[in-house]
């Protein structure tokens, strides 16, 4: 029955768009190569977009398949996984030699890992409204925009290599990582919002049109990091109170 569907054909739009994140991942890896790191970090971003869109517009058109989520995942091993790890090897950490390069296939094979932990529980993420784990796109965008910060605020990233090495293990960690990210796939750009909120969507994207590299960095990293500071504060917090209250 699935070879008689997938006969009949696929569905266009959405899988333009991931075919559009696997050429921005792929331009990415050669602009990488080239030495052009602001464009390549460009690229993974605007990947991310594609990816992004690919996924809502299947949904709102109603044209989700198995093979889109397989297409999908591939298309983000290329954009999100490999072509930063590359990219932030050749940027910083080949000069470190053997720990770069571990760094920087770490962060690749987490990616992978995560994204077939997905594809294995795709059905209860759906239905879902957290992700278990650091989403490998904004994984990515972390990197990229680590890259185009540096260059905005012209800092030379050879002193602080080790930041970046610690960086990419704490990335590659929440990927693979038990820990609850905020899914927001309630959010949609096919429903009615209320005028306050247009307003408020209005003022974020001039924010960002004014220093796009720095208010994108911030908003990327505090989502990165606000998975273990949650689990943390929760732990810590909420579990020895929730205990308190059990014997009470």
């Amino acid at each position: 029955m699935e070879k008689e569907n997938f006969r009949k054909g696929i569905y266009i739009l959405p899988n333009f768009f991931t075919s559009m994140n696997i050429f921005c991942g792929f331009y990415a890896i050669l602009a990488s190569i080239d030495g052009q790191f602001t464009n390549a970090a460009i690229a993974i971003l605007v990947g991310a977009v594609f990816d992004l869109f690919d996924g809502k517009i299947a949904r709102a058109t109603n044209t989700t398949s198995k093979f889109g989520i397989e297409y999908d995942s591939l298309a983000d091993l290329v954009t999100s996984g490999m072509a930063p790890a590359i990219m932030m090897i050749l940027w910083v950490l080949k000069p470190m030699g053997r720990l770069g390069f571990v760094a920087g296939f770490l962060f690749m094979i987490c990616g992978a890992l995560r994204l077939a932990r997905f594809n294995t529980t795709a059905d209860s993420v759906e239905s879902s409204n957290s992700f278990e784990g650091l989403p490998i796109p904004a994984a990515a965008a972390v990197c990229a925009l680590t890259i185009l910060l540096s260059v905005r605020l012209n800092i030379d990233p050879r002193p602080y290599q080790m930041v970046f090495l610690i960086m990419l293990y704490f990335l590659s960690f929440c990927m693979v990582s038990s820990i609850k990210y905020h899914s927001f796939k309630k959010v949609s750009f096919f429903k009615k919002m209320k005028f306050n909120r247009l307003v408020g969507l209005v003022l974020i994207l001039a924010t960002v049109v004014h220093e796009p590299w720095i208010v994108l960095f911030g908003v990327f990293f505090v989502y990165a990091v606000s998975g273990p500071i949650i689990f943390l504060y929760s732990y810590h917090v909420m579990l020895p109170w929730q205990k308190k209250k059990e014997k009470e």
